[in-house]
C-alpha cells in the first residue's frame, strides 16, 4: 500500500470496497471541478519539516532537520514536542571549515501495525559517527521511548562536503520497507555528473556509490524488518542474498537524490522522485541536468552517473588531464573506477526516467514550465484504499492517477498511466493553487491530499512551514479563506488593519452570508474577538500575537486563516549602498565596492555603534545558473547563525557576569565552557539556566552564590544563555565579511558565466522580554547582462514552441512581453537578440521599450530588422556555442533614455504588415550595456 497511515486491510477487501464505492454519481469519466477541493491549513511555524506519516485518531507525525519529532493532533489543533534525536547538521571539510549539512533528522514511518505495536521507524545522521541510522522506537502516546530503541539499519558515509541524504520511506502490503538512501557526493560545479576519480577525491566520485553494487548509497533498499529489530532480505531484490561484491537490501540503484517514495497498491510498483545535477545546458561533459518522476516495475539500474533522463548519456572524463572520452554505452554499463568496489558489470537494461525536465522548458513535458527544479514525488490514489465512511476521499476521477510535486515550481500534476502502467499524460491539478517547498505528500486516512511544506528558507525554521490538505467535498463546500495584514510588526501602539478579501464559498446558497471571526490572543491571556470581515485594531501592549480568521457558511462549515503579529519591536532595516552601481547586472567589475548599513528603532544602529559588526551577517558568493539553493544556504546560514550567538556574547562582555565566570577558565565561578560541558544544548536546559541568571542560586559548583539579575529580561537572558550552551556544539567557521569593503568579482574557472554574484546581509534583532526576534534582509544579486524571454510575464502574441529546439517566437504585430524589476541604472542600451530566418518564417519588425505598461512611456525603440540567414545548426568545434549563437544573433538595437532603479518593461514587437499572428521574429536573448563599443 503506498499511503503511509497504519492498519492493514487485506487487498480483496479493498477491491470490494471499491467496486461498492463506484457509485453512479461518481464517474471515473468526469473530472470533478476545482472547487470541490478545498485548502486547509492545519499548522504553521515549524522548524525545518522533512518527512510525515500518519498515527491512529487523527494524528500526524512530524519529524524536523535538528531532531525534532513532533505530533499534530488533528481534533485540537494541538503540536507537542515528544522527543529531540540528537542528530548530526554539520559538515567539515579537509581544510577544517564547517558548515550547516544537508542531513539531521531526515525520515520517519509508523509500522503497518502501529495500532498494535506502536512500532515508528527514524531515519538519521548519527550524532558522532560519520552514518545515517535506521532506528526503530515505541511510540506510546506522546512519549518516544528512549529505552526501546533499535538499531536497525546503519549506512556509512562522508560528512566533509554536501549534499544529498533521501530518506523516504513507504511500507508494502506485505510488510517491507523500502529507504531511499542519497549519493552524498559532492556537487560538481559544472553541473554536471560526479566521475573524479583522482586520489583524494573520492567524495566527487559517484561511481564509488550510486554507480557501486557493495555501497548502500544512492539506492532504494526493500528489507524486511523483523520484531526483534532485525531485518531480513524479502525475494525479488536486485541481487540475490550471497551474490559476490553486491549488497542485498539493494532493490535500485543509480540514483542521484531519490526523495520521496510511493507504492501503488494495485500494482505493487514504485514511484518517487529524483533531484538531478544543475547544468543548464549541454556541454562537453555531456547533456544539460533533469529532474526526474521515477517508476519501477521491478529491481533495476536507474543510471546515475553514467545516464540521466531518458538514458542520456554523460562522457567519460579523465580529470587528472582534463580529457574526455566516448559517451557512455547505454547497451554495455560498466563501471570501471578505481573507487569501485562492486560488480564491474552493471545490472541491464537501464531503465529510463518516466519522466525529465531541466531548468528550461522541456522539450518533451513543456507543461512543466521553466524554473528553479526539485522533484519530491507524491501518492499514486487508489480510491480502494480507503474506508468507505473516509469524508474526503478523491472521486474515481483519480483513480490509478500519480499526483507528484515539485518543492522549487509549486505546481501538482495528477499522471495518468495506460493499462500496462505506462506513462500516457499529465495534467496540471489545482492550476490557480501553488503548493511551495513542498518536501512531504500523501494521502491520509479521511481521503485529503496531505503536504508538508518546508519554508522559504534553508536551514532555519519558517514561519510560513505548514501542513497543510486538500479536502474533496462532493456535497457543500468549505470557504476558501484569506486573511491579511499591512502590517505584521511594530512599535506600540501598533495599529493595523486586517483584510479577508479573497475569502469566498463556491455554493451559491452562501454569497454574502458569510460570517467572519477573528481572534486575536497571546501566550499571556489576551482574548479579542473582531467580527468584521475587514477589521481595524491598535495592540497598546507589546508581546507576540496569533490572529485567526474563522469564516464559517450557512451550513456550519468553517474554515481559517492565521497571521501572527509582533506588537512591541521595529522591524530592522538593512541596507546595501553599492555606490551608484546597476544592482541587476555585472557588467564586468573585477571589484566591487559596498557598504551596508543597520538600523533599528529598539536596537540603535550600525552607525552609533550600538548594532556591532559581528552581530551582523554579511556574505558574498558566486552562484552557477540553477545551482543547488542548498550549497549557497549552508553557508549563509552558518554566518547568520554566528551572527546571532555574537549578540548573547556582547551582552555577556556588558554585564556583570565577566567577574565570576570566564570563558575557558574556572574563576569564582565555572568557566562558560564547563557551563557547556555540562548542560547539553536543550530547551528543557535553556530555561533552567535562564532562571538561575535571573533568581540567582547556589550548591550547583560550589558554596559561592551566583547573583540574581532581576532587571535582566528574559531574552537576553535567553541569547546569553545561547551563546554559551552553543560552546559545545560544532559551529559554522566561515567568516563574515565587514560592513563595508569590496568584494571581488571573479567567474570560477570552468563557469560558463551564467551564475550570478550574491552580496547578502541579514540582521537578527534583540527582540524583547515576550516579543520574538525580527529578521532584516538586503541583498544585490548580479548576472550576466542577458535575460533570457523565458522568464518573461504578461505576454500577448507569444508563441513557444520546444521542438526540435526552444523557439520563442514574437507572432502578430503589437505582440508583446514583460520584464519585472529590471535595474536600468547605468545602462543606455538593450539589445534584443532575435532568429528571423526561413526556418521560422519571420519577418521582421520593429522593437519599442516602455515603462510600466504596453502604453507607458517610450524608453526608446530599434530600427526595424529583417532576416538573417546563414550560421548553421551548430557552433564550430571547440566554440562556445553560446558566444557563437550570441555573435550571429540579428540584433534589434534599442538606445533607451537614462533611467534609473529598478522598472518593469514592456517590449512590443511592431510590424504593421504582418496578417494575423504571422511571425515577426524568434527571441534569444535581451542583453543589457552600460556602454556601446565603437565599431573598428
Amino acid at each position: 500500500m503506498h499511503y503511509r497511515f497504519v492498519g492493514k486491510v487485506l487487498p480483496v477487501l479493498f477491491l470490494m470496497v471499491g467496486f461498492l464505492s463506484c457509485t453512479p454519481e461518481d464517474d471515473p469519466s468526469v473530472k470533478p471541478e476545482d472547487n470541490r477541493f478545498t485548502k486547509v491549513v492545519l499548522t504553521e511555524g515549524m522548524d525545518e519539516p522533512m518527512e510525515m506519516t500518519f498515527l491512529p485518531n487523527n494524528r500526524v507525525l512530524i519529524v524536523e532537520r535538528k531532531g525534532g519529532v513532533k505530533i499534530f493532533d488533528e481534533n485540537t489543533g494541538e503540536m507537542t514536542l515528544v522527543a529531540t534525536i540528537p542528530v548530526n547538521t554539520k559538515y567539515t571539510n579537509k581544510e577544517g571549515v564547517v558548515r550547516e549539512a544537508e542531513e539531521g533528522l531526515m525520515g520517519v514511518i509508523a509500522h503497518p501495525d502501529y495500532a498494535t505495536n506502536n512500532w515508528v521507524y527514524l531515519y538519521y545522521a548519527d550524532p558522532s559517527d560519520s552514518k545515517h541510522v535506521l532506528a526503530r522506537y515505541e511510540l506510546k502516546g506522546n512519549e518516544l521511548v528512549e529505552s526501546s530503541k533499535k538499531i536497525v539499519l546503519e549506512v556509512p558515509t562522508q560528512r566533509q562536503e554536501c549534499c544529498h541524504t533521501g530518506g523516504g520511506m513507504v511500507f508494502d502490503a506485505e510488510g517491507n520497507l523500502y529507504l531511499t538512501v542519497g549519493n552524498n557526493t559532492v556537487n560538481p560545479r559544472e553541473g554536471s555528473s560526479n566521475l573524479d576519480e583522482r586520489p583524494g577525491m573520492e567524495n566527487s566520485d559517484d561511481q564509488r556509490a550510486p554507480g557501486n553494487t557493495n555501497d548502500l548509497r544512492g539506492k532504494i533498499l526493500r528489507i524486511h524488518p523483523e520484531a526483534d529489530g532485525t531485518y531480513t532480505i524479502p525475494e525479488g531484490n536486485l541481487f540475490p542474498p550471497g551474490t559476490e561484491k553486491t549488497r542485498p537490501e539493494i532493490y535500485t540503484m543509480g540514483h542521484r537524490n531519490p526523495w520521496r517514495p510511493t507504492l501503488d497498491s494495485k500494482t505493487g510498483y514504485l514511484y518517487w522522485g529524483e533531484v538531478g545535477p544543475d547544468a543548464s545546458v549541454d556541454s562537453i561533459w555531456g547533456p544539460k541536468g533533469y529532474d526526474e518522476f521515477n517508476q519501477a516495475k521491478g529491481p533495476g539500474f536507474f543510471g546515475w552517473p553514467y545516464f540521466i533522463g531518458d538514458n542520456f548519456p554523460y562522457n567519460r572524463h579523465n580529470h587528472a588531464d582534463s580529457s574526455y572520452g566516448a559517451p557512455y554505452d547505454v547497451n554495455n554499463p560498466v563501471n570501471e573506477s578505481v573507487n569501485n568496489t562492486g560488480l564491474r558489470e552493471l545490472p541491464k537494461p537501464v531503465v529510463p526516467a518516466m519522466i525529465y525536465y531541466p531548468y528550461g522548458a522541456s522539450e518533451k513535458f513543456p507543461e512543466l514550465g521553466s524554473s528553479g527544479r526539485s522533484a519530491t514525488g507524491g501518492p499514486v490514489f487508489r480510491k480502494a484504499d480507503f474506508k468507505k465512511d473516509a469524508p474526503y476521499t478523491f472521486p474515481a476521477y483519480y483513480d490509478g492517477k500519480w499526483l507528484i510535486v515539485d518543492f522549487m515550481r509549486g505546481w501538482i500534476f495528477a499522471v495518468t498511466m495506460d493499462e500496462n502502467g505506462d506513462y500516457k499524460s499529465m495534467e496540471r491539478f489545482l492550476p490557480n493553487e501553488t503548493f511551495s517547498s513542498a518536501i512531504d505528500m500523501d494521502f491520509g486516512p479521511d481521503g485529503s491530499l496531505y503536504i508538508l511544506e518546508y519554508g522559504s528558507a534553508w536551514f532555519r525554521g519558517n514561519a510560513n512551514s505548514r501542513l497543510i490538505k486538500i479536502q474533496y467535498n462532493k456535497g457543500n463546500r468549505k470557504p476558501n479563506v484569506t486573511a491579511v495584514a499591512d502590517k505584521t510588526a511594530g512599535a506600540t501602539p501598533l495599529a493595523i488593519n486586517f483584510s479577508s478579501e479573497g475569502t469566498n464559498d463556491f455554493d451559491d446558497y452562501d454569497q454574502g452570508k458569510l460570517k467572519y471571526e477573528w481572534k486575536i490572543t497571546n501566550s499571556s491571556g489576551f482574548n479579542q474577538v473582531l467580527t468584521e470581515a475587514n477589521p481595524s485594531f491598535t495592540f497598546s501592549e507589546a508581546g507576540t500575537y496569533q490572529v485567526t480568521l474563522t469564516v464559517t457558511d450557512t451550513k456550519g462549515e468553517t474554515n481559517t486563516a492565521s497571521l501572527e503579529v509582533t506588537a512591541g519591536n521595529e522591524p530592522p532595516v538593512v541596507s546595501i549602498d553599492f555606490g551608484g552601481l546597476n544592482r541587476s547586472f555585472w557588467f564586468g567589475d573585477k571589484e566591487l565596492n559596498y557598504s551596508i548599513s543597520v538600523s533599528d528603532k529598539e536596537d540603535g544602529s550600525s552607525a552609533d555603534g550600538k548594532i556591532k559588526p559581528e552581530e551582523v551577517a554579511v556574505t558574498f558568493d558566486y552562484v552557477p545558473a540553477g545551482f543547488d539553493p542548498i550549497e549557497i544556504a549552508s553557508k549563509q546560514s552558518g554566518v547568520e547563525n554566528a551572527a546571532i550567538l555574537n549578540l548573547g556574547k556582547n551582552l555577556i562582555e556588558q554585564s556583570d557576569c565577566k567577574s565570576c565566570h570566564q570563558y575557558t577558565e574556572k574563576s569564582i565561578g565555572p568557566s562558560y565552557q564547563a557551563v557547556a560541558e555540562k548542560y547539553p544544548n536543550s530547551a528543557e536546559n535553556t530555561k533552567y539556566l535562564v532562571g538561575k541568571i535571573i533568581n540567582g542560586g547556589a550548591g550547583v559548583w560550589g558554596d559561592h552564590a551566583m547573583s540574581a539579575h532581576p532587571s535582566l529580561s528574559q531574552a537576553d537572558a535567553k541569547r546569553m544563555v545561547d551563546y554559551i550552551l552553543a560552546m559545545d556544539d560544532t559551529q559554522a567557521t566561515i567568516a563574515s565579511l565587514p560592513l563595508s569593503g569590496k568584494v571581488n568579482a571573479v567567474i570560477p574557472e570552468g563557469e560558463n558565466g551564467q551564475g550570478s554574484f550574491l552580496l547578502r546581509a541579514s540582521y537578527a534583532d534583540k527582540g524583547g522580554n515576550s516579543i520574538a526576534s525580527l529578521n532584516g534582509l538586503d541583498y544585490v544579486a548580479l548576472k550576466a547582462p542577458f535575460v533570457d524571454p523565458q522568464t518573461s510575464v504578461d505576454r500577448k502574441g507569444v508563441q513557444l514552441l520546444t521542438t526540435p529546439s526552444v523557439n520563442f517566437l514574437m507572432a502578430g504585430d503589437n505582440s508583446q512581453f514583460a520584464l519585472k524589476g529590471i535595474d536600468l541604472t547605468g545602462v543606455i542600451q538593450i539589445e534584443v537578440l532575435a532568429g528571423i530566418n526561413q526556418r521560422n518564417g519571420g519577418i521582421g519588425g520593429a522593437v519599442e521599450v516602455r515603462l510600466g505598461s504596453p502604453t507607458g512611456e517610450l524608453l526608446g525603440q530599434s530600427e526595424k530588422i529583417g532576416r538573417k540567414e546563414g550560421g548553421g545548426f551548430r557552433p564550430p568545434q571547440g566554440v562556445n556555442p553560446i558566444e557563437w549563437r550570441r555573435q550571429n544573433a540579428n540584433r534589434a538595437v534599442v538606445p533607451i533614455k537614462p533611467t534609473a532603479g529598478k522598472q518593469d518593461l514592456y517590449f512590443i514587437f511592431k510590424n504593421s504588415d504582418a496578417k494575423g499572428e504571422q511571425v515577426l521574429m524568434s527571441i534569444q536573448e535581451i542583453e543589457f550595456k552600460n556602454k556601446v563599443e565603437e565599431k573598428k
